[in-house]
């Protein structure tokens, strides 16, 4: 598949599998590419499989968790701080 046609199908994915709404999954796809996370799809044509995409959205999502986790604890730390 085209690079293109990967990168909606991570984003079908994650729309599909973890019920995000189409701008949050397009969202987390454009940000990982600015991050450049799909560099190495775009220049091995062989990462560009439907078993591929399956794990880059887990990854992706995993990672979104993680800093949204992060984040609500550092904002808890702060509160609990100025107690």
């Amino acid at each position: 598949m085209t690079y293109e046609e990967f990168l909606d199908e991570v984003t079908t994915l994650l729309h599909e599998m973890y019920n995000l709404d189409d701008a949050a999954a397009i969202k987390l796809v454009v940000d990982a590419q600015d991050a450049e996370y799909f560099v190495a799809h775009d220049d091995n044509e062989e990462m560009r499989t439907v078993e591929q995409a399956k794990k880059d959205a887990t990854a992706l999502h995993e990672a979104k968790q993680n800093r949204n986790q992060t984040q609500r604890k550092q904002q808890l730390r702060k509160v609990q701080q100025k107690k």
